[in-house]
């Protein structure tokens, strides 16, 4: 669960999260005498001390039942079920829980066949998601059988080498159990009888997909022993220009920038050299705006995005200046800070921009980026180069706020000092506190602050633009969760 962690030794041995054993038995003494269950404390730490959480990819063609059994999985009814050509999505990543284990669901479920041609649009799709994945969820549909589409994905899915849960979904009874058996075929493994609908046999194909996915993803970033390069996402909606940054800081023309329509290929990941540094900048141009492919271009730029932002640790997000800030810039950076990266944002085309769009476009940063008013700014030309030596010392910045950690005693005085100046508003005749914290992961920062009640949203803000304000934590999202004390113990 620690692989996060690579300064304390020690503590990759126990579920303390960031917390070294000497530092551990201290904060847990506090808690005991503050009258908090040692095992909620415990578990607040082990869960808030996770690194990222593991990626379940689940793929299959059109009308298998992917989006109706992300639905099953994650409990609630979000995905998009119907399979009409052009439906925009907001999201394509979900949190999901089985049996006490946490990981992330990449949902695969939107088509855009009558453009693409379908097995096109299969391997897009299924290509962009298992390269976020650290397994794969293949949904066939046990009345069809295996089809030359699901072939295609087969060999799709042996060339990544992920691990497979094999779904035979739309098997509502006992006779449907010999059509799933038939799937034997494809060399999977074992196909699993579901049925999304009615959530028949869901349980057991979870169960095989806790065994299929790591404790921790399996990548592991750089810096972290293995001594590879940082990786970064250059992400943005379609036509900011991503390949034309990529290509200026490369010194050369490494991406396509034209239109011209294209369908799958093998994403290509970049190792550049920077300000003396090695980066790997993780390919996220391969989403060529195709010819007459309009609505579901934000779909397909969505997944590429998701994919790109589980793969990286910085993602620089690209923004047009010469524009108006736009709902779909606003999403992709919501998507970055939802995912824990650390965070650039570069203005791009700066030089284009006379003085009256420069008054307005800092008006719009404002009021569209407030909630990432932390992430470092460059103001950059990806035709003419122009501050490209700014964006090192950026990303640079947003990592060290990303691993930055506060030891649990200095944390727990600039908490007692934060509440006896600022204490939380009265609400119905009690007035809450902050009775002590700590600082349980990295990557991004994970506090869990333990209160003597309920701790309004409000002043959560407020505790976050305090640390920031104390600790620095530039360029990265701060992940605060509050554990209130159910039963006043006795003192010891």
């Amino acid at each position: 669960m620690n692989d996060h962690i690579h300064s304390e030794g020690s503590c990759e041995e126990h579920d303390h999260g960031a917390l070294g054993d000497a530092e551990y038995a201290e904060f847990m003494e506090l808690a005991a005498e503050e009258g908090f269950d040692v095992e909620d404390v415990e578990g607040a730490i082990e869960e808030a001390g996770h690194g990222p959480l593991p990626v379940l990819a689940v793929v299959g063609r059109p009308n298998v039942g992917k989006s109706t059994l992300v639905n099953r999985i994650i409990g609630r009814r979000e995905a998009v079920v119907e399979d009409k050509p052009g439906v925009t999505r907001d999201r394509v990543t979900y949190d999901a829980e089985w049996a006490g284990r946490r990981f992330k669901v990449v949902d695969t479920g939107g088509w855009e066949q009558d453009v693409l041609g379908i097995d096109a649009s299969v391997a897009a799709q299924a290509e962009y998601a298992i390269e976020a994945a650290d397994a794969v969820v293949f949904v066939v549909d046990a009345k069809v059988g295996a089809t030359d589409t699901d072939e295609a994905v087969v060999r799709l899915l042996r060339k990544a080498g992920k691990p497979v849960v094999l779904a035979a979904n739309k098997v509502d009874g006992q006779s449907g159990e010999s059509d799933a058996a038939y799937l034997w075929s494809l060399g999977l493994g074992e196909p699993h009888p579901v049925s999304a609908l009615h959530g028949r046999g869901t349980g057991d194909m979870l169960d095989s997909v806790l065994e299929a996915l790591p404790e921790a993803p399996a990548q592991t970033f750089g810096g972290l022993g293995t001594g590879g390069p940082r990786r970064i996402a250059l992400i943005g909606r379609p036509n900011v220009g991503k390949s034309s940054l990529l290509n200026k800081v490369a010194g050369e023309e490494r991406v396509v920038v034209n239109e011209v329509a294209g369908t799958t290929r093998d994403p290509v990941d970049e190792l550049i050299e920077l300000g003396g540094i090695t980066w790997k900048f993780v390919d996220t141009a391969g989403i060529r705006k195709r010819v007459h492919l309009q609505q579901g271009a934000d779909y397909y730029a969505s997944l590429r995005t998701a994919a790109a932002v589980e793969k990286a640790e910085v993602a620089v997000i690209l923004i047009d200046a010469s524009e108006s800030i736009s709902v779909q810039d606003q999403r992709i950076v919501t998507m970055a800070v939802d995912a824990g990266r650390a965070l650039v944002i570069a203005y791009n085309k700066w030089d284009t921009l006379d003085e009256e769009r420069r008054y307005y476009l800092e008006r719009e940063i404002e009021t569209e980026f407030a909630q990432v008013a932390w992430a470092p700014r460059v103001n950059v030309s990806a035709q003419t180069g122009r501050h490209m030596e700014k964006l090192v010392p950026a990303i640079e910045t947003a990592l060290a706020g990303w691993e930055t950690r506060v030891p649990t005693g200095r944390l727990n005085a600039f908490l007692g000092e934060l509440v006896a100046a600022h204490p939380h508003p009265i609400r119905g005749g009690k007035q809450p506190r902050i009775l002590f914290g700590t600082q349980a992961g990295t990557k991004p920062p994970r506090f869990v602050l333990f209160a003597s009640g309920f701790i309004e949203a409000g002043y959560r803000r407020f505790i976050e633009r305090r640390l920031r304000e104390e600790f620095g934590f530039e360029g990265t999202p701060i992940h605060i969760s509050v554990r209130v004390r159910e039963k006043r113990g006795k003192k010891k």
